[in-house]
């Protein structure tokens, strides 16, 4: 009765086990592992801005989730320069950074020190501390997490005036992020949000013509 079947779940394994046995398409929506189709949307809103990925020097700033594994992937992939600015404990897959390590086109470092990491940084990226699952441990990681904070002096520290920021949403303002960033000229969430559809619009065109019989 579908064509094609997008799934926002939790367990990876999930996603893995409904497309071992579907006879249609399925799209990741989400895991707890990553979050491709967001990727997505967020390179189509850099390609939009700074005219290309290629090159770009990418920092995103937190918690090394979802989010940044599914950067991770598209750096296997992609020629950019990518890096997650995170607290020790809270890296990102390590089978994913090794990846790229080897075999990607573009390349992945970890920084503990936020303002080291986004010196030159082309595109800034924040994300809820506590994620899916993770709403018991708020408030102990808001107190590992505040130093890491998207805030004006850590988009000035980049040297670049015209550096983006982009956040995934929804936000939670005073946190990760500073209302002052999230209303700046260099903020772009919403940009961000509308190409969600974009993107996801040419995934489902992709599958559906992938699906057809040759």
């Amino acid at each position: 009765m579908n064509d094609v079947v997008m799934a926002r779940l939790f367990a990876h394994s999930d996603i893995l086990e409904l497309a071992e046995y579907s006879d249609v398409p399925v799209i990741n929506g989400l895991t707890d592992f990553n979050h491709p189709c967001q990727i997505m949307a967020d390179a189509l809103t850099i390609e939009e801005l700074l005219g290309s990925i290629e090159g770009k020097k990418v920092v995103y700033v937190g918690d090394g989730n979802n989010i940044v594994n599914s950067w991770l992937e598209l750096a296997c992939v992609t020629n950019f320069d990518f890096v997650c600015a995170c607290p020790p404990g809270y890296e990102p897959d390590a089978k994913l950074l090794a990846e790229v390590a080897a075999t990607g086109a573009g390349t992945a470092a970890i920084v503990t020190d936020p303002m080291e990491a986004v010196v030159g940084a082309d595109a800034i990226y924040a994300d809820v501390w506590a994620s899916m699952g993770q709403k018991e441990e708020a408030d102990a990681r808001a107190k590992i997490f505040a130093p890491y904070q998207v805030n004006e002096a850590l988009m000035a520290a980049t040297g670049k005036t015209e550096t983006v920021f982009l956040h995934c949403l929804p936000a939670e303002r005073g946190k990760e992020t500073t209302d002052g960033v999230m209303e700046s000229a260099q903020s772009h969430v919403f940009r961000q949000a509308e190409n969600r559809m974009h993107a996801q619009n040419a995934l489902m065109v992709f599958c559906m013509d992938a699906a057809k019989p040759i």
